[in-house]
C-alpha cells in the first residue's frame, strides 16, 4: 500500500521581509533640522529686528525678547511627559503643524492696533512649541537612526540648523526690507514675510507627516510606578550634589555675561539712524550684514573651533577660545564710535566678531559635555542647556534699558567690561580635571 501524501508546507512568510525599508536619513534629517531652527530664530532674534521698525523702545524689546528664553530654560521639567506621551513621531509632527498656524496668526496680528500684545502672546506659545519640539526631534534622531548614522550625520543636522538661522535671520528680513521698500507699509511688509515662513512651515509638517519613519522603538513608555517620582528627581540631585556644582554653575552662567547683553542691540544699533548713535542701516542691509554674513562666519568660527579641540583637546584652546569670543566685542566699540558708512566695512568687521564668537563658544560646548559625563548624561545634558539659556535670559532684560540710558557708545564700553567675568570663571575651571580626556565633539546646535 502506497505511503499517504504528506501535505505540502507552506513557509510562513516573514513580516519583516514585506515590510517597507525605512526612508533614507536624508529625506529627513536635513529638514527636521531646519525646521527646529526656524522657530528658534524667529522668537530669539527675527523678534528684535521686527519689534526696532514697529518703534519699540530698546528698553522693552530686551525685556520682553529675553523673557521668550524661559520656556528653554524650563524645558527639562517637562521632558519626561514627552516619554511618557504617546509617540515623539507624533509630538513632532503635531508641533510642526502648531508652529506652522502660529507663524500665520502672527501675521494676521500684524494687522491689528493691538498687535504688540499680542505678538508677544503669540510669540510665548511659539518658544514654548519650540522647546518641545527640540526635545521630541533630539529623542527621535537617536530612536531613528543606527549608531552609526547618528555620528554620521551630526554635521548634517548642525549644518541644517545653520540654514535655519540664514533663513530667518537673513533672508526673509532680506525680504522684509524689500516690501517695505516697495510697499511703504512696515507692518503689512512683515505680515506678508510671516505669512510665508508659515505657509514654509506648513508645507515641512505635510511632508513629515508623510516621509518621517516609524521606529519600532518610537513608542510611549510605560505608566508610572510607585518608584517614578522619586526616579524622576534624581538626576536632578545628583547634578546639583556634585562637588564641582559652584564652579560649573559659575561657568555656564557667566562665561557668556557680555555676548547675552551684545546680541540684543546689535541690531537696534545696526538699524538706529546716526543722529541717535547708530548706523542707520536698511532692514536689509541688516539681513544681510548680521543675518547673511553674520551667521555665515559664525558657522565658520564653530566649524573650526570643533576641529581644532579634536586635535588637541579643550585644555590646550581654551584660552585661546576666552580670547576669542570676548576680544572682537571690541568691533563694536569701533562702530559706535567711528560710525562708518562703508557696507563693506561693516559687514567685514560684524563678521569678524561673529566668527570669533562661534570659535569661542565651542569652548562652552564642550564644557557642558564634560558636565553632563556619568549615568544621566542626556538628564544632565538638559540641565546644562537650561542653564545656558538662563545665563542668556538674565543679563539681555537689561541690556536694551543700559543702551537707551547711557547710549551706544558707553554700552558698548560696559559690554567689553562685562568680558571680565569671562576670563574670570575661565580661570577658575581651567584647572578641572576631565579637560584632556575631551578629544572630540559631537556637534550641536
Amino acid at each position: 500500500m502506497p505511503a499517504p501524501l504528506k501535505p505540502r508546507e507552506h513557509a510562513l512568510p516573514d513580516p519583516a521581509e514585506n515590510a517597507p525599508s525605512p526612508p533614507s536619513p536624508w529625506a529627513w534629517v536635513p529638514s527636521l533640522y531646519f525646521v527646529q531652527g526656524i522657530p528658534y530664530v524667529v522668537v530669539m532674534s527675527l523678534t528684535v529686528v521686527l519689534y526696532k521698525r514697529l518703534g519699540v523702545s530698546n528698553a522693552d524689546i530686551a525685556l520682553v525678547t529675553s523673557w521668550m528664553y524661559l520656556p528653554w530654560v524650563l524645558k527639562p521639567l517637562w521632558s519626561p511627559w514627552v516619554e511618557l506621551i504617546r509617540t515623539k513621531r507624533l509630538w513632532i509632527v503635531s508641533l510642526q503643524g502648531v508652529l506652522g498656524a502660529l507663524l500665520l496668526a502672527t501675521a494676521a496680528a500684524m494687522r491689528s492696533a493691538h498687535f504688540f500684545g499680542w505678538s508677544v502672546l503669540l510669540f510665548w506659545l511659539l518658544a514654548f512649541c519650540s522647546a518641545t519640539h527640540d526635545i521630541a526631534a533630539d529623542g527621535f534622531y537617536l530612536l531613528g537612526l543606527r549608531p552609526q548614522q547618528q555620528a554620521a550625520f551630526c554635521g548634517v543636522r548642525s549644518t541644517c540648523y545653520r540654514l535655519a538661522m540664514v533663513t530667518g535671520q537673513g533672508l526673509l528680513v532680506v525680504l522684509a526690507g524689500l516690501l517695505e521698500s516697495s510697499l511703504g507699509q512696515v507692518a503689512r511688509a512683515w505680515s506678508l514675510s510671516f505669512a510665508l515662513l508659515g505657509a514654509l512651515l506648513l508645507g515641512l509638517f505635510l511632508y513629515h507627516c508623510w516621509v518621517l519613519p516609524r521606529p519600532a522603538a518610537d513608542r510611549a513608555e510605560t505608566g508610572p510606578s510607585p518608584e517614578q517620582p522619586k526616579d524622576f528627581f534624581l538626576p536632578f540631585t545628583a547634578f546639583f550634589r556634585r562637588p564641582d556644582i559652584a564652579r560649573v554653575l559659575l561657568f555656564l552662567l557667566f562665561y557668556r555675561l557680555a555676548e547675552s547683553q551684545l546680541v540684543k542691540m546689535v541690531s537696534p544699533f545696526l538699524l538706529d539712524s546716526r543722529a541717535k548713535g547708530g548706523l542707520g542701516l536698511s532692514t536689509a542691509e541688516v539681513g544681510l550684514v548680521y543675518g547673511t554674513v553674520g551667521v555665515i562666519c559664525l558657522t565658520a568660527g564653530g566649524l573650526l573651533g570643533g576641529y581644532v579641540i579634536s586635535r588637541q583637546g579643550l585644555r590646550f584652546w581654551l584660552w585661546p577660545m576666552v580670547c576669542a569670543i570676548h576680544l572682537p566685542d571690541l568691533v563694536f566699540v569701533y562702530l559706535s564710535q567711528v560710525q562708518p558708512s562703508s557696507l563693506a566695512l561693516v559687514s567685514a568687521l560684524v563678521g569678524l566678531e561673529q566668527f570669533g564668537y562661534g570659535f569661542g563658544f565651542t569652548a562652552y560646548m564642550m564644557f557642558m559635555i564634560q558636565s553632563a559625563q556619568g549615568p544621566f548624561q542626556t538628564a544632565h545634558y538638559a540641565l546644562c542647556t537650561g542653564l545656558m539659556a538662563l545665563g542668556m535670559m538674565i543679563p539681555g532684560m537689561w541690556s536694551g534699558a543700559l543702551a537707551d540710558a547711557f547710549g551706544y557708545r558707553s554700552f558698548f564700553l560696559w559690554v567689553m567690561a562685562s568680558t571680565l567675568p569671562g576670563f574670570g570663571v575661565a580661570a577658575l575651571v581651567c584647572g578641572q580635571p576631565g579637560f584632556e580626556k575631551l578629544k572630540s565633539m559631537r556637534a550641536g546646535k
